[in-house]
């Protein structure tokens, strides 16, 4: 019996067998952490009903969001100038273009690890001249001179028996992957930032009104003093209380102009652009919050933030590396293969005696190596580990940053409306007062009462209708923003709008 049938059978047998080690992969595959996710967050409102939106003579009536983030940055943010800074700001921002330049950097380097699994084919060829030498080696030829020519292919190939290459090629496309949400991350603290500075310029810009106010009216009522001091009703107490408080209201205006100023600067540098003024929009005053729009829920943060979805890439990218350690404890199986021409002569270099070819598999794997293999293991159990943890911290600080930012929403609503209530309180007080100072009814201490606690309050006014809008900043940027929102929808394209004068 021919012993042709039993070695094709070993053969068989022999190439199967390196099939199903090719396809085994050494190290655990990924699962997600368990998270301890609340079922609903911390003061979170109750469902919004559908809502009415009318554009130009046609009513539609859509369901209500799930949650703020639900909707693109354009939406929540509806002054158009504001709108179109942060367009601009998408466009030139340093830190967006740079995040840029990290997903592709990444991208090339997961297309480098990926070649890895691929044969490598390459080509050289050499041609020499010399005495006692062979293709440039030394090689006894009684003294003689020759000359050598060699021209090959090469491939090599390395099987991946244990996964070592399918796991690096793993741990690559998720620091890739890692990149891209660490891109969206910036895009939605970019947005969050300029809407943050746009808004202080806003309030910057109504804390000085509020100061020229002040001035004005402490200086009709110094006026109303002297007048009287001139005509004898009033003394010189009356007249030098109002300068005093004239002089503190007129010094809150260059020094709120430079505040204005310093944060145009601070905006100018989030748009990309050098320092100058910014155009603005609507006031303060005007700047609507939209309907109560529920926050969702806590397990959704986990598809829907940036920041949360890049820890989970680098958890999977650190869970690939335990693979690759763990495959470095086995042999490698290389296939390596040349096919070319060599001749010790140019004259036969065409000749059919000078046709060249080799096979080979090289198998080499560790014996003793003083424990790097196993420092190298435990080392990234380790760092998988850290990786888990900074994965469940994120989480655990996107739950509270929530948190706060719905408290504080639900809060400043009863601030705001108990100081509207104030500061027209107080209005009516400064006018009545001056009424019955000049009627001679009242002194100059409760005119200048009246105004002195009319002004802080209408400040105060202004600051909690500054942090109610940074309440909805805070809220979005911490759900998630516009993560529905595709890459390329992400920069909302406004009209241009001419700064104002």
């Amino acid at each position: 019996m021919s012993s042709r049938p039993q070695a094709n059978r070993t053969a068989a047998v022999s190439l199967a067998a390196l099939v199903v080690l090719a396809g085994c992969t050494m190290g655990p595959d990924y699962q997600r952490p368990k998270v301890d996710a609340p079922a609903e967050f911390r003061d979170a409102p109750p469902a919004a009903p559908a809502t009415t939106s009318v554009t130009g003579n046609t009513t539609a009536i859509s369901p209500a969001a799930s949650s703020v983030a639900d909707l693109p940055w354009w939406q929540v943010y509806d002054d158009p100038v504001l709108q179109a800074l942060i367009t601009e700001a998408l466009e030139h921002n340093y830190d967006v273009r740079i995040a840029v330049q990290n997903v592709l950097e990444s991208r090339e380097l997961e297309r480098i690890q990926e070649a890895n699994l691929m044969p490598q084919i390459t080509y050289s060829g050499a041609a020499t001249r010399g005495r006692n030498q062979l293709l440039g080696n030394l090689a006894p030829q009684g003294g003689a001179y020759s000359d050598g020519a060699l021209a090959q292919v090469g491939v090599s190939w390395e099987i991946d028996l244990w996964g070592r290459l399918r796991r690096a090629d793993e741990a690559a496309r998720a620091k890739y992957l890692a990149t891209l949400e660490a891109q969206r991350g910036v895009w939605l603290s970019l947005v969050s930032d300029v809407a943050t500075t746009y808004f202080q310029l806003l309030s910057l810009d109504a804390q000085l009104q509020v100061a020229k106010d002040a001035t004005k009216t402490y200086t009709d009522t110094l006026k109303i003093f002297q007048d009287r001091l001139e005509g004898g009703v009033a003394s010189l107490l009356d007249v030098s209380s109002a300068a005093g408080a004239l002089g503190a209201a007129a010094a809150q205006i260059p020094e709120l102009e430079s505040e204005i100023r310093q944060t145009e600067n601070q905006l100018c540098v989030l748009l990309g652009r050098n320092p100058g003024p910014i155009a603005r929009g609507q006031p303060l005053s005007a700047q609507t919050l939209p309907p109560q729009i529920p926050a969702g829920l806590p397990s959704q943060l986990l598809e829907r933030r940036p920041d949360i979805r890049e820890a989970e890439q680098n958890l999977v990218a650190a869970n690939a590396q335990i693979g690759v350690a763990k495959a470095d404890f086995f042999p490698r199986l290389s296939l390596t293969g040349a096919l070319g021409k060599v001749s010790s002569s140019f004259t036969d270099f065409t000749a059919g005696g000078s046709n060249a070819w080799a096979v080979a598999a090289n198998l080499a794997g560790p014996i003793f190596e003083g424990g790097k293999l196993t420092a190298q293991y435990k080392q990234t159990l380790a760092e998988w580990e850290a990786a888990k943890l900074q994965y469940q911290s994120t989480i655990l600080g996107a739950f509270q940053e929530v948190s706060n930012a719905l408290i504080s929403g639900e809060k400043l609503g009863a601030v705001r409306e108990q100081q509207e209530y104030s500061v027209k309180s107080y209005a009516q007080a400064v006018d009545v007062s001056m009424k019955r100072y000049l009627a001679g009814k009242a002194s100059y201490y409760d005119v200048l009462d009246a105004q002195t606690k009319l002004f802080p309050n209408e400040a105060n006014l202004v600051n909690t209708r500054l942090n109610q809008l940074l309440v909805l900043v805070q809220l979005y940027k911490a759900l998630g923003g516009g993560w529905s929102l595709k890459d390329e929808d992400y920069a909302h394209e406004t009209e241009p709008t001419a700064p104002s004068q």
